[in-house]
Order: C-alpha cells, then sequence, then structure tokens
C-alpha cells in the first residue's frame, strides 16, 4: 500500500489503510525513478506544488516513477493533505518521520527505494521542470553516478536576490577552495544511482541541509562522475531557509567531512575501488631514467618558480618568511606534478596522504635551504639578495635531489610496486580498464533491454 507510511514503514491509519495509488502496469516492476520531496510545514504549497510536479513526471517518464512526500515532523496541517494526495494520485505516497531534518528524511526514503534511480527537488518548484529528464537521463543510462542542478553555469537563468546570490557564490568559491569541483552544492534539484546512495549514504552523517554538500564531498573524493545540468531558477520569496546560518553550519560541516576522509573513517578509497571511474592507465610507467627526466624537467620549472616568488616575496616580507612561502608553493605544485607525470600516480586515492608526504618532504628542504640562508648571514651579515638568492638556489637544487630520492623510495613506493606487479602479471594493467568498459556493456544492455520493453 502506498499510502501514509510512518518513519519505520508501517500503516498510521490502523483499521482504515488507504487504498494503493500504483497502477496495474507499474505494479509488477520496481520504478526507474523515485522523486522525494522533502517537506516541513508545507500546507499552503504542498498541494498545487505536487499536482504540478505529478502531471510533469506523468509528462515526461510514462509510469516508471514514484513520488514520495516525505514529511519530517510536520505541525500544520501538511501530513494531512499529503495522506490525501497520496490516496488521489497514482504512484504518490507519503511517508512521516518522527523527527525533524530535510537531510533524514532524504536518506531514509532514498536507502529504502528500489527504483534505479532517486532524486530530490524543493517543494518550492524553483527549478524549471523541464531540466528533469536531463537530470536523469545519464543515470539510468550509467553515464554519471550523481547529478546535480547548477544555478551557477553561465547557461543557467536565475531570479534571485543579490543578498542570496552573494551568500551563495561565496559559500560555493569556498567549498572550490577545498577541491570540491562541484559548481552549485546548494541548488534543492539532484539525483544519484540507487546502488551508488545505498554505497555512500551510510557515511553521511548530517540530517539538515548540508546533507547534498557532504554526499557531493564524499562522492567527488571516492572518483564519481558527477553530471551538471544548467537550470531555470526563479527563487521562493517565502522560503524558511535562514541562508546565512545554513552557510556557517555548512562550513562546520566541511571541515568535519574533511577530518572524516583524512582519518579515513569515511572509507573513500574503498568506494573508490568499488564504484570509482577509473582514469585511463598510460601503457606503461616511466622507468627509472624516464623518471629521472621527468624529475628533472619538474625540479628546474620549479626552481625557476621558486626563485620568482622569492624575488617578489621579499621585497615586502622577511628573507625566511620569503623562502618558507615560495617553497611552500613550489612543494604543493611539485609533489601534484611528479604524482602524475613522473610517477604515473592517477585519480584521488591517496592524494592526501600523498600532499603530507610529500610537504615533510619540504619540511626537510626548508630546513636545508634555511641553514644555508643562516650559514650566509653568519658569513657575511652584508649579503644582499643576490647573495641570498645564489645561495638559496644551489641549496635548493641539493634539496631537489634529496626530494626524488624520497619521493621515490617512499612517498610514491606504491607506484614502484604497481610497476613490479604488472611485470610479473601483465593482465593487471588490463583489469584496471574494464570496470569503464563493462559498465558500457552494461548500460547498452539495458538501454537495449528497455527499449524492448
Amino acid at each position: 500500500m502506498l499510502g501514509r507510511m510512518t518513519s519505520d514503514g508501517t500503516t498510521a491509519h490502523g483499521t482504515r489503510p488507504v487504498a494503493s495509488t500504483v497502477s496495474a502496469d507499474a505494479a509488477g516492476s520496481a520504478p526507474l525513478l523515485e522523486i522525494v520531496v522533502p517537506v516541513f510545514d508545507e500546507e499552503r504549497s504542498l498541494e498545487q506544488s505536487i499536482r504540478t510536479l505529478h502531471a510533469a513526471l506523468r509528462g515526461q517518464f510514462g509510469d516508471r516513477w514514484l513520488l514520495t512526500i516525505a514529511d519530517n515532523a510536520s505541525t500544520d496541517a501538511t501530513p494531512a493533505i499529503a495522506d490525501a494526495l497520496a490516496a488521489e494520485l497514482e504512484r504518490v505516497r507519503a511517508v512521516h518521520l518522527a523527527e525533524k531534518g530535510r537531510g533524514r528524511a532524504l536518506k531514509q526514503v532514498w536507502l529504502a527505494s528500489e527504483a534505479e534511480v532517486v532524486g530530490y527537488l524543493d517543494v518550492d518548484l524553483s527549478t524549471d521542470l523541464a531540466a528533469l529528464a536531463p537530470l536523469v537521463a545519464p543515470l539510468l543510462s550509467r553515464h554519471s553516478d550523481l547529478a546535480i542542478g547548477t544555478r551557477l553555469s553561465a547557461d543557467a537563468r536565475v531570479v534571485r536576490g543579490a543578498k542570496r546570490e552573494i551568500v551563495s557564490r561565496g559559500y560555493n568559491a569556498l567549498l572550490r577552495a577545498t577541491g570540491l569541483r562541484a559548481s552549485d552544492a546548494q541548488c534543492g534539484f539532484k539525483a544519484m544511482r540507487s546502488d551508488v546512495a545505498r554505497r555512500i549514504l551510510p557515511f553521511v552523517e548530517d540530517t539538515g541541509w548540508f546533507f547534498d554538500t557532504e554526499v557531493l564531498m564524499i562522492a567527488e573524493r571516492s572518483g564519481l562522475r558527477i553530471h551538471e545540468v544548467p537550470v531555470d531558477w526563479v527563487d521562493d520569496e517565502d522560503s524558511k531557509v535562514d541562508i546565512v546560518a545554513t552557510a556557517l553550519a555548512d562550513l562546520r560541516g566541511v571541515v568535519r567531512v574533511l577530518r572524516g576522509i583524512g582519518s579515513r573513517r569515511i572509507p573513500v578509497e574503498a568506494i573508490y575501488a568499488e564504484l570509482g571511474r577509473r582514469p585511463f592507465e598510460p601503457a606503461h610507467r616511466p622507468g627509472f631514467f624516464g623518471q629521472v627526466l621527468r624529475f628533472g624537467l619538474i625540479g628546474g620549472a620549479s626552481t625557476v618558480a621558486y626563485a620568482v616568488l622569492y624575488l617578489l616575496l621579499q621585497l615586502a616580507i622577511a628573507p625566511q618568511v620569503a623562502n618558507f612561502a615560495a617553497l611552500l608553493v613550489t612543494a604543493v605544485a611539485n609533489t601534484w606534478a611528479n604524482r602524475r607525470i613522473t610517477f604515473g600516480v592517477r585519480g584521488r586515492p591517496g592524494i592526501v596522504g600523498d600532499q603530507l608526504k610529500g610537504l615533510l618532504v619540504f619540511l626537510l628542504a626548508w630546513c636545508l635551504t634555511s641553514g644555508s640562508l643562516l650559514v650566509l648571514h653568519a658569513a657575511r651579515p652584508e649579503s644582499g639578495a643576490v647573495a641570498e638568492l645564489v645561495v638559496l638556489t644551489v641549496a635548493n637544487l641539493v634539496a631537489t635531489v634529496l626530494r626524488f630520492v624520497l619521493l621515490r623510495a617512499w612517498v610514491f613506493r606504491r607506484a614502484r610496486r604497481g610497476v613490479a606487479s604488472a611485470a610479473l602479471d601483465p593482465a593487471a594493467d588490463a583489469a584496471t580498464a574494464i570496470p569503464t568498459s563493462r559498465r558500457a556493456d552494461d548500460a547498452d544492455a539495458a538501454l537495449q533491454k528497455e527499449a524492448a520493453a
């Protein structure tokens, strides 16, 4: 029965169950898509929004869909309206939770869903529903793992106040500084494959508005593919969301998630191994002399960059501070370049640990170069910027050689093990390429099966 359901899935009406609203054609198979509308005290807008969304789903997806109203502890007439809509409209149900929380409602319904794809929309329907099919299509074809609407694309058309625009763009800019590439984390228009949801959601802790961002952070760090759809958006002036307080709470959530990933409490590497989109590996990783050549070119570029940065920075700050800052910037860039180019390590798994080890190598190099600067000033107190630059450049070249040894023997040691494993088992490289092609074959087979049906 798809009527009013409580949080444990039992019918809330007791002796008077709500009649089933699933058509005979749809009853025999699971829906392709389940759209969830989380609501709290939305008695004024709920009925019109659900009727509008119901008509859009029926027009775009035939009868292989389900619309769930997820009421989370409403105190007004919202539960009764949801029940009435579930009793009247086909493929509509109402789920009632005892506790408030948008994220809690989405997590519970998505994890219990039998649909191939789950998604949600905000009840205000700020997003033009014409974007529903483009949102869901890459998930049904298995081309992508998640799909999100974005109001920040150049192709999006958005009507909203200056305050919300500034806070939204500022918040998403801060998220990008943490490494999140998704352009609009807070847009209330998202979907994901159910198998991906079942793997990720157990590690999502937030029960409120940060839920979306947390899902995206874990998904990206796990190497999943996220599809973005530019949307037409008209802001709801009656929205109950306190955007400033929500943004501040979200920033605290960002810190929590980064700590969880860094401590491996959130197992992004395991999720990547199971679902991640593996990058195309080169046929052969470079050998020792190839690594030396690549490292030398990267080291030379880093040395030039370091010298330019130092000369610019020492004009404004103390030499030691300028040295530290220039080394830090070039060390991060150097580790990234060597990881990808010199040692052939691709993808996100292990990137945080690699950078941390790279920073330890940087600290050793900093001690070496700083020590040379102290020796210069002790021997020739009158030394100027040119003399400092010469001494530091020589010390930095020595540190570069030391960095190669440590990167090869310690930081990226697993890359050497990978080469050895491939030499012993020629099928190993082919095995890493199977998941992507297999996904494509499975997607083609699913599409052919659906077309035949």
